[in-house]
């Protein structure tokens, strides 16, 4: 970071807290040159161009490096050397060590697979494939002929397919005939036949499986020279209020998003070996492909990360020398409730960096980490998603950790805390999280949005002329941020604004409980907050661990915090990123049809929430 302060001349103090304040602020004042300097100091692949922003009326309008030109692939690929590329393994113990020469060889057959197939700039390339070696190769092959990829997980039902992939119209079609998960193998190829019949665009069906390669000779990769903006992803919302938004990502800004995001922020050097536990459906997925770029080592794991028990991950880490072991919150309140001790049982010499997103970590969380996993380690927790690729706060390997905080807004990000009325507040008052300025790593577009009327209406109708995220937020003395909950699903009795991370905090971390989900439910004209607990092994929800309940909230929040019904349920529904769902919660409690089920990872759990006795009274 200071390195790339002295490329312009800028003069940072000693200080590491004021120095980061310093040049975030110039990063701002300067979006243009920052941007201009990513590109420069990392060496990025392809013609900069002259022009380093071109500014307009809307915050969406605006382009970064417009004259730019450059291919991602060949920025991921580097040179086919001897290094490695990526190390994978699978839950049943598969396992693939593959070199920057060899996926080279990868790609280029998969090249002459999609050229065959009719694939050139601007088609489609879908993959329904788990996190493995291919599923990158896929992309790259894809990209470098300048087709837009898109990927979700093999435990998509078909709805789930179709409702994404169906939109954007793919040429290509990649799958598995089976994957492993928990301990058990399931069929895909059912289910790939009627995927198929629902999309029609799809000339060419591939499944990967061993000697799918075979016969196919490569040729020289090709790299398409495209525009900056050139759409490289397509992501896709979560679709728990409705058919998945198709978020069109553009080539160059993800790429210079994420380059800072990694080596700056999280610190990842040349040779490093980076580990984060995903599948295809999630943008971590993305964000891990781009670690490539770092000239970094993808760890890759495909299965439970708690099979056969929640070391799993620390085995992984310690077999491979991981340098950032990337996880959730939800993971690592698993592994404390399941009463790990890594630090006890493992080396971890080589993890300098633990990330964590997802959801919200809590400081118990951050305690748990110290700890039980490592003393020394960097704890980065960050927030941003799907809609960005990337992140609007993060860590910032200057400054010191403090529980239950995410350290800094992100280098050109210009974050602010608002009210309803878009004025900023004072620090440690909770308020929106917005975003004040342009970054090239937002959606280049919707997908079948000419108008672009559910883009705005998903970022910019509320505030007009800022970025809203959708997050409950409040700036910390420290200069970190607490995130409070998704402000869609803020709590609103009596009229008083309440974030859910703040009943979670007390709740969660109770050993008779295993987790929560906490609602409002419209009540005699206001609002009342439900709790809903799935217990823990060998315990139930009495009368008494009720008042416990209460009476912690009580104590350590508000009055206003405390639950007027709690009640047990066996399950929580999720989505198939891992996220709680309060929204799907909240609409079967008050009747409202649930749009999109296949975008939950166990839907059956909604059952458990509907036509409560304990909610009619």
């Amino acid at each position: 970071m200071t390195a790339a302060a002295a490329e312009v001349g800028l003069e940072l103090p000693a200080d590491p807290v004021t120095a980061y304040e310093r040049f975030h602020e110039w990063s701002i004042a300067s979006r243009g040159e920052f941007w201009a300097l990513v590109w420069d100091t990392f060496g990025v692949i392809g013609d900069r161009g002259e022009r380093l922003i071109e500014d307009a009326e809307r915050f969406r309008d605006v382009r970064f490096l417009p004259d730019a030109m450059l291919n991602v692939a060949e920025n991921l690929l580097g040179q086919p050397t001897n290094e490695m590329a990526m190390i994978f393994r699978g839950e049943d113990g598969e396992a693939i060590d593959l070199t920057r020469a060899e996926l080279h060889d990868m790609v280029a057959r998969i090249q002459v697979v999609l050229r065959d197939a009719g694939v050139g700039v601007g088609d489609r390339v879908a993959a329904w494939l788990p996190n493995r070696p291919e599923t990158y190769a896929v992309m790259l092959a894809a990209a470098g002929l300048g087709a837009t990829f898109a990927s979700t997980s093999p435990d998509f039902g078909v709805d789930g397919v179709v409702d994404r992939f169906g939109q954007i119209e793919p040429l290509v079609l990649f799958a598995v005939p089976d994957y492993v998960y928990n301990g058990k193998r399931h069929d895909c190829l059912d289910r790939l036949q009627e995927v198929c019949r629902a999309l029609p665009s799809v000339a060419s069906v591939v499944v990967i499986e061993p000697g799918w390669l075979d016969g196919v000779a490569a040729a020289p990769i090709t790299f398409e020279s495209l525009p900056f903006d050139h759409p490289w992803y397509v992501l896709f919302s979560s679709g728990t209020t409705g058919k998945p938004k198709c978020i069109v990502h553009r080539t160059g800004g993800v790429l210079l998003k994420h380059l800072t995001e990694q080596v700056l922020h999280c610190d990842i050097r040349p040779g490093d070996r980076v580990f984060y536990f995903t599948t295809a459906g999630w943008m971590m997925w993305n964000w891990l492909a781009s670690v490539l770029a770092a000239d970094a080592t993808l760890v890759l794991y495909d299965g439970a990360p708690t099979w056969p028990d929640h070391n799993r991950v620390f085995d992984l880490a310690d077999e491979v020398g991981v340098t950032l072991l990337g996880t959730s919150a939800k993971f690592l309140d698993a592994c404390a409730h399941a009463g790990i001790r890594p630090i006890d049982t493992h080396d971890l010499s080589s993890v300098r960096t633990l990330t964590s997103t997802g959801s919200t970590l809590n400081p118990e969380g951050f305690e748990f980490v110290y700890d039980a996993i490592k003393t020394d380690v960097h704890l980065v927790s960050m927030s941003g998603g799907t809609d960005l690729c990337g992140c609007l706060v993060i860590g910032n390997p200057l400054a010191s950790v403090h529980a239950g905080e995410i350290q800094a807004p992100a280098l050109a990000i210009d974050v602010d805390v608002v009210d309803e009325h878009g004025a900023s507040v004072a620090t440690t008052v909770e308020g929106e999280l917005v975003c004040r300025a342009p970054f090239p790593s937002t959606p280049l577009h919707f997908w079948d949005d000419p108008n672009h009327e559910r883009y705005d209406a998903a970022y910019f109708d509320r505030f007009e002329g800022m970025w809203h995220h959708g997050d409950f937020i409040s700036r910390s003395l420290w200069g970190g941020y607490v995130i409070s909950g998704r402000s869609d699903a803020t709590l609103n009795p009596g009229g008083v604004r309440i974030g859910t991370a703040e009943i979670y905090r007390r709740v969660d971390t109770m050993p008779e409980i295993e987790e929560s989900v906490v609602i409002g439910q419209p009540w005699e004209n206001d609002t009342r907050i439900v709790l809903f607990v799935k217990m823990a092994a060998g315990h139930d929800l009495s009368d008494e661990l009720s008042t416990v309940i209460r009476s912690r909230i009580r104590a350590e929040v508000t009055p206003r915090h405390v639950p007027a019904v709690i009640a047990a349920v066996d399950d929580i529904p999720r989505t198939r990123s891992g996220k709680i769902t309060e929204l799907a919660v909240r609409d079967i409690v008050t009747g409202r049809a649930i749009k999109n089920v296949e975008a939950l990872a166990n839907p059956e759990a909604l059952e458990h929430f509907r036509d409560r006795p304990e909610l009619a009274t």
